[in-house]
């Protein structure tokens, strides 16, 4: 199943941005893109917003993989 991180990697990488310069767009520090890719952190929904706005992807699309990790979460 694709993660909201992995989501975000490949558009990210589609449109041919580096980390930093994905970090600089939505004014926050590389380790934390890097966090949010790699699912060691869960953007907060006020984040998926403004990573739908910067990476041009529905912001609907991040939500229901939220939505989906945070119910198998709860399931463990």
């Amino acid at each position: 199943m694709n993660s909201v991180g992995q989501t975000i990697k490949e558009a990210r990488e589609f449109r041919k941005m580096t980390q930093e310069e994905l970090a600089q767009k939505m004014r926050v520090g590389r380790q934390t893109i890097e966090k949010y890719e790699s699912g060691e952190q869960i953007p907060s929904n006020q984040t998926i917003l403004k990573f739908s706005t910067v990476l041009d992807i529905p912001a609907s699309e991040l939500l229901k993989q939220l939505e989906v990790h945070t119910a198998s979460t709860r399931l463990q």
